[in-house]
């Protein structure tokens, strides 16, 4: 579903480089880029299939559609033809099909009327775009530690290359900032936020969480590895009073799967499957407590869970592993390490004082200054002050005038 607003200033455009195809589940770029679009013409350039893997379709540019969240008609979506595939040797034809495809991405700006052109990229493997037309700024956004290495290595070179090249960065951790900001003074703290209205609201419960028991252990998002599976296997042996309820689609490797499909059989367990991006959020305010129960090393060190903000502004108690992300946030969740330190923050957290109305009232009062509205309006004011003071000053005029309708423009239709 679309909004038929212009974006504020439509003569900016933003060409966005994601390494996630549109149809895969709601993530960062997801979040940023259809809400930047508020304020610039954007066009998500997918990913192009490898040449093995080409399926036809028109290449035309593509609006969203489906079951998402409405998006501004200033956001588009440009597959590209099939005669523009990725390829991974030889790397000078991989560099000139992204540039070909890059180029093609500008030419539809253009004719949406968009002059001043913003590269943004979002993993260093596509940095043959920076060679590939003139643009007026280049923006790197990390939101992942991409070697996905439970060691988070060094730098790797072609990312080196990209904070390098580089105008402006954002980056949403402070491991990130502090392992990669040294390769370019132009780095911003931008971390994952949150639709607050949607996820504070009070909604019915959902139909295949009702018939479960409290209290509700919960868990929503990705079921990938990098959560503890072991300690949530034990967790649910020692805690048969407790239900445990995990929300999400599967991601996991050969070790992981066979201890889901252990847990999948006992009956305090509950695993009831992926969600659309805005049915997920009638799930956390209806747990007891709600969870993040991360492994701790290297790779999660680096990430900042999108579920954060998303459980404060439900109000509900929050456990969590003490990742370096969580633990600035130690006044609102409880953190725990290991079996006995988990038993004890659950049970914490199902104590009468942790749903006091104060204690909800302090949870939601935190995620409400990590609203999405308020995160993309960083981003675009960065990027408006690194085009300039023409664009920069318009910027300024425009929040006084459209800021109470920017705000309501920037949060989610959720309704049919």
């Amino acid at each position: 579903m679309s909004s038929a607003a212009a974006p504020l200033i439509p003569e900016v455009g933003v060409l966005a480089l994601p390494y996630h195809h549109w149809g895969t589940r709601w993530m960062t770029p997801h979040h940023v880029l259809t809400r930047l679009a508020h304020y610039f013409n954007v066009l998500w350039l997918e990913p192009a299939h490898h040449w093995r893997d080409i399926r036809p379709h028109s290449g035309a540019e593509q609006k969203t559609g489906g079951q998402t969240p409405t998006v501004p008609v200033s956001f588009g979506r440009y597959v590209p033809e099939s005669w523009l595939p990725d390829v991974y040797r030889p790397e000078w034809l991989r560099s000139a099909l992204l540039r070909q495809r890059v180029r093609r991405g500008w030419r539809r700006l253009e004719g949406r009327g968009a002059r001043i052109r913003v590269l943004h990229l979002w993993h260093p493997q596509f940095e043959a775009a920076f060679d590939a037309a003139r643009h007026d700024l280049s923006v790197y956004h990390i939101d992942d530690e991409y070697s996905f290495s439970p060691d988070a290595p060094a730098v790797g070179v072609e990312e080196a290359r990209v904070l390098t090249r580089v105008n402006q960065v954002f980056a949403i951790s402070p491991a990130l900032i502090e392992r990669k900001g040294g390769s370019n003074p132009n780095i911003a703290f931008v971390p994952e936020g949150v639709d607050f209205q949607l996820y504070a609201t009070p909604v019915p419960e959902p139909a295949d969480l009702r018939p479960i028991r409290h209290p509700r252990i919960g868990y929503t998002g990705n079921l990938k590895r990098q959560l503890d599976w072991r300690l949530l296997r034990d967790l649910a042996r020692r805690h048969p009073e407790w239900s445990f309820v995990y929300v999400g689609p599967r991601t996991l490797n050969a070790q992981a799967e066979l201890i889901v499909e252990e847990m999948t059989q006992f009956p305090n367990v509950h695993f009831l499957g992926a969600k659309t991006v805005t049915d997920l959020a009638a799930y956390p305010q209806h747990f007891d407590v709600c969870t993040m129960p991360y492994v701790v090393n290297g790779y999660t060190d680096n990430i900042y869970p999108l579920k954060l903000h998303e459980y404060l502004a439900c109000g509900r108690p929050v456990v969590g592993t003490p990742i370096r992300s969580l633990r600035d946030f130690s006044q609102v969740i409880g953190l725990a390490s290991g079996l006995e330190e988990w038993s004890a923050a659950l049970a914490a957290g199902l104590a009468e004082e942790s749903t006091s109305k104060a204690a909800v009232s302090a949870r939601q009062a935190v995620a409400r200054g990590y609203d999405w509205s308020e995160l993309i309006h960083r981003i675009a004011a960065t990027i408006c002050a690194r085009l300039g003071p023409d664009v920069s000053t318009r910027l300024r005029r425009i929040d006084v005038d459209a800021a109470p309708r920017l705000r309501q423009m920037l949060a989610w239709d959720t309704q049919p």
